[in-house]
């Protein structure tokens, strides 16, 4: 038998050497060797035989770990040898399957990581060839199961992926929905790019697995965001997703950085959504999408789909068929205009506006060639208009009745009636009788006034933000485009609005109008603001700038209705940024609006002075109410703490301290109305956050208060107090990863900024309360996060100067290295500082002084040092002394600050000399330091502490007279820390190893009798010991 045996596994082993070759000769080659099975199964112990064979003769396979050509082959082959069931043999096929998946499991676990790869590898591709009707018993198919779920947490990812494979064709099984979990938990957490892919692919289609293929789309690889594409394609019908989910797909997809993607989302858009689920019917698709909500998504995929020439022009209805009417009687034509749905809307103003670009641009093309070329491009210019001419409305008036029509049919057609309206700048105003007629419609539409409800109790609600012309920024530029289209002469659109503004105001003069009345004149009033290059083109005008100022804007400000005080504020804002310099009456009630305010009131007064700030500079907003702060050098070197119960009365107090001052309020972090999350402090913050980012563009605004302000933002950053405002995190977080890479001063103002920003954030010390063993804790971790926070913005590399800072901190240790004094915008001086501050730290005795030194230490003891910075490392090294006195009970920290004083030695070109006096005060001058230090480069070993005795007891005079002989013998203690050479430590004499050996024994007395003395423990040390 075992003859038999070895001459199948060579028949065997032929066969598969033949089929390495090609994929032609597989089929001749599989009849071959169910032949050899079959005779085989004929003897006396039916397919015994021929699987030991088999499995001798496919063994090398699971030794060789490449996947080449001719391995694939051979991996495919037995896979599809293992799969094939004929029905003539059923029997046998099956106990061959049986037997070699009991054989493949057992090579799944093996530790070799060849076998374990090859194995998973076969019997995915088993699974996957297997037919429906195999049969397998249940109990193999579980230990199937379970063996590749097992292999799914393999470390090889190349396993991994072939696991997911095989366990693929199980996730449809009601009864296995557990693999279906774990594919969703691996996914988030997977790092291999093939693997996130197999599982994505492998996903099915339910509510529980459409939201992670839906997040796959932003996977930060491209293969795994096409495969998510390409299973919501294959998987997932339009009308199985939520709108939401439809256009965070399209959005997504159609804007994605790579074109493969965006080629798979518009194939996913084309083939399945249009073609399959609407027909074709590209209406009906945005109806799918919502585009009453997202505009923006149904105007992308209009364009995509115009770019690819998917649209047929003539398959809906334009606008000029609307206006086609069955009735006999002319007077009342109007009325039977039928009203356009939202969707054809947008489909016929993306529309036009495609054609009317394209035309502009052939027209263009024309006029810049010549010849043949020319009259091409003329021609399809002239083209692109006819079609333009065949779907827009035939006069102004038509396109008048049309809007007019749909803006009498209720709010449920404001949509419609706001694309409708954007035709309006397509048409053609060059004839008098057409502008006269457009003149008229835009002041109706300018008089239009705001919409609104009525509630239980008889108040009126305003429909809209309340702010812009009709409740709506989309519908006031509408207005605006219409109305700047019609009035194109110079002038001509200021005084038609004027007039308008001057006939809407009468009544706010006369303090006869209602709140309704004032919001709709200060809208209006703000949508002039807005689209005026100043203030001069209001003069000879209705109503010029100081009557609109007095009569209009302060009245409102002034007004006892939170929402027209706020547009108004706005109004003012816009009427401050136009001005030359700011009028005083203009900031008085700005800065009042933001001490007095409502919540809403104040978020836009924040807004306001922030704009004002950046415009006019502090010193000129200032000057406008009678403050002249003299510093020197025009440099304000500070802020100045202010008493909010004296806000209202001191009028004294300058526009910055007043802002700053805002970031401490207790009710600044108060949300308004808003429905992004607005507040009186992430407004602040993210106005003074790009006044320090964009510091050159503000020279009025002194540089001295870089780091005060930057310290702020860390701490709000880092609050719990403001978890809530996520708007500021998002614009905190952006700016943090921008603020270092612009420039070294920035890097300056980070360095500046770090002691400040450990004491006011760690708990216990410089006045700062604690509280609860819990909360103390919590607020340690966070200033510690906070300090390796800032560590990691020192470590971005300069944009214009990424390679030079790349080269300084390559580790070069050649003394050709040039010097530096660039220490003060590098980590360097961070470690500095935190030497000096751990060694004037006035509460070291405290329990949370003790923590706060210990925390600095560890964070300088990580710090790498340039090698250009010589004069760093040379003061570094001085100062590790006191550093090393201040831990001396952390043995773990005592060995990474020597480790510290280690590299510094062999980073020091000169290790045996010392700074001098000028070269210190004019380091220490540099990061602005006061008073002097001794600066010592002579590092001393701290004393190590010993064991605690086994004798209970200890006399105080033995105590007394340790003490005496360890300070009788300073000078043997003090060793250098840094090894010596070996051809200097090779031959020692015995006095130098009887000295070192008595400066041991006595380094342990003074330790022992320290620990006996001071009872107190060092609190939480352990707590930063990560």
């Amino acid at each position: 038998m075992a003859e038999e045996e070895r001459r199948l596994a060579g028949e065997i082993a032929r066969v598969l050497d033949e089929c390495r070759l090609s994929h032609a000769v597989h089929p001749r080659k599989l009849k071959e060797l169910r032949a050899l099975r079959s005779t085989s199964a004929a003897d006396a112990h039916p397919g015994v035989c021929f699987f030991a064979a088999f499995s001798r003769a496919v063994t090398p396979l699971f030794d060789f770990p490449r996947r080449t050509v001719s391995s694939e082959r051979a991996v495919r082959f037995v896979s599809a040898f293992a799969a094939r069931r004929d029905e003539k043999d059923a029997a046998v096929c099956d106990a061959f399957l049986e037997e070699f998946l009991r054989f493949l499991l057992v090579a799944a676990a093996a530790a070799h990581r060849p076998a374990r790869f090859r194995a998973c590898q076969i019997i995915s591709e088993i699974i996957m060839r297997l037919p429906d009707d195999a049969e397998v018993s249940d109990e193999l198919w579980d230990e199937v199961i379970d063996s590749m779920k097992q292999r799914v947490g393999d470390k090889v990812p190349a396993v991994r992926a072939f696991a997911v494979r095989a366990l693929s064709r199980f996730v449809n099984d009601g009864d296995d929905s557990d693999i279906t979990n774990l594919f969703l938990q691996i996914l988030c957490q997977e790092q291999n790019t093939e693997v996130r892919k197999t599982i994505v692919l492998s996903l099915p289609p339910s509510n529980m697995t459409s939201e992670a293929i839906v997040g796959s789309t932003l996977d930060v690889s491209e293969s795994v965001r096409k495969a998510a594409y390409l299973v919501l394609a294959s998987k997932f019908p339009l009308h199985s997703l939520s709108i939401k989910h439809r256009t965070i797909i399209l959005q997504r997809g159609l804007s994605d950085r790579s074109s493969s993607v965006r080629k798979e989302c518009l194939k996913m858009l084309k083939d399945e959504w249009l073609a399959k689920c609407c027909s074709g019917d590209l209406i009906a698709l945005m109806r799918f999408l919502d585009v009453e909500t997202y505009e923006s998504v149904g105007e992308a995929v209009m364009e995509a789909l115009l770019k690819d020439g998917t649209i047929i022009l003539k398959e809906y209805r334009n606008p000029r068929q609307f206006l086609a009417s069955n009735c006999e009687n002319t007077d009342g034509c109007t009325s039977n205009i039928q009203l356009m749905e939202a969707e054809a809307a947008l489909y016929w103003k993306i529309l036009c506006r495609h054609l009317q670009n394209e035309a502009e641009a052939k027209g263009n093309d024309a006029a810049t060639t010549t010849g043949t070329e020319a009259a091409i491009y003329a021609s399809e210019a002239s083209d692109k208009n006819d079609l333009l001419d065949e779907i827009l409305p035939p006069t102004v008036s038509d396109f008048v009745s049309l809007v007019k029509v749909h803006l009498s049919a209720g709010p449920n057609y404001c949509f419609t009636s706001r694309q409708l309206l954007l035709f309006g700048a397509m048409l053609d105003y060059s004839d008098v009788a057409n502008r006269k007629v457009a003149s008229e419609f835009v002041n109706e539409l300018l008089l239009r006034p705001l919409e609104y409800e009525v509630d239980d109790d008889g108040n009126k609600i305003v429909i809209g933000d309340g702010i812009n012309l009709g409740g709506d920024r989309e519908w006031a530029r509408a207005i605006l485009e219409l109305a700047k289209k019609v009035h194109a002469s110079v002038g001509e659109f200021e005084a038609v609005v004027t007039n308008v503004i001057k006939e809407l105001a009468q009544p706010c003069r006369e303090r006869t109008a209602d709140f309704m009345q004032w919001m709709h004149c200060l809208a209006l009033t703000g949508l002039l603001l807005e689209n005026i290059p100043s203030l001069w083109s209001l003069q000879g005008k209705a109503i010029e700038p100081s009557e609109l100022l007095h009569s209009l804007l302060l009245p409102g400000a002034k007004h006892s209705h939170i929402d027209v005080q706020r547009v108004a504020t706005r109004c003012l804002s816009l009427f401050g940024i136009l001005e030359r310099r700011p009028t005083g009456e203009l900031v008085l009630q700005l800065r009042r609006s933001l001490i007095d305010g409502a919540t809403s009131v104040r978020i836009m007064a924040s807004k306001s002075l922030i704009d004002l700030l950046t415009w006019h500079g502090p010193q000129e907003v200032d000057k406008a109410i009678g403050i002249d702060i003299k510093q020197p050098n025009n440099e304000k070197e500070g802020f100045i703490s202010i008493n909010s119960s004296n806000l209202r009365d001191d009028e004294s107090i300058g526009l910055l301290d007043l802002l700053y001052n805002g970031l401490n309020s207790d009710d600044s972090g108060e949300v308004g109305d808003a429905a992004d999350d607005e507040s009186v402090q992430s407004i602040l913050g993210e106005g003074f956050a790009k006044m320090i980012l964009l510091s050159e563009n503000y020279p009025s605004i002194s540089t001295c208060l870089s780091p005060l302000i930057l310290h702020k933002l860390i701490n709000l950053y880092f609050s719990d107090e403001t978890k809530e405002l996520q708007r500021l995190k998002q614009c905190l977080s952006i700016f943090f990863e921008h603020y270092p890479a612009l420039s070294s001063t920035h890097k300056r103002c980070i360095s500046t900024a770090f002691i400040p920003t450990m004491r006011s954030l760690w708990p216990g010390v410089y006045g700062k309360s604690g509280g609860p063993a819990i909360t103390v804790s919590k607020m340690r971790k966070r200033a510690v996060l906070a300090a390796h926070f800032m560590l990691q913005m020192m470590q971005i590399s300069l944009f214009s100067n990424g390679r030079k800072e790349d080269e300084l901190s390559s580790g070069n240790l050649s003394s050709s290295v040039q010097t530096s004094d660039d220490f003060d915008s590098g980590e360097e001086g961070i470690a500095i500082r935190i030497a000096v501050e751990v060694a004037g730290c006035p509460e070291k005795k405290t329990s949370a002084g003790k923590s706060y030194v210990l925390a600095l230490c560890r964070i300088a003891a990580s710090i790498n040092f340039r090698p250009s910075e010589q004069h760093a490392i040379k003061c570094m090294r001085g100062l590790l002394n006191g550093m090393i006195t201040s831990v001396t009970r952390d043995k773990e920290l005592i060995k990474e600050v020597n480790l510290m004083a280690a590299r510094l030695r062999s980073l020091d070109e000169h290790p045996d000399e010392r700074l001098s006096e000028d070269q210190s005060a004019a380091l220490f001058g540099k990061l602005g330091l006061e008073g002097s230090l001794n600066i010592d480069t002579s590092t001393v070993i701290p004393p190590t502490p010993a064991p605690q005795s086994g004798r209970t007891a200890t006399t105080r005079r033995r105590r007394v007279r340790r003490r005496e002989v360890s300070s009788s013998d300073d000078d043997a203690r003090s060793v250098p820390l840094v090894p010596m050479t070996p051809s200097q430590t090779s031959v020692r004499s015995h006095r130098t190893s009887k000295t070192a050996a008595m400066s041991k024994i006595t380094n342990k007395t003074v330790v022992e009798s320290s620990d006996d003395e001071d009872g107190e423990s060092d609190v939480t040390s352990d707590e930063f010991s990560e």
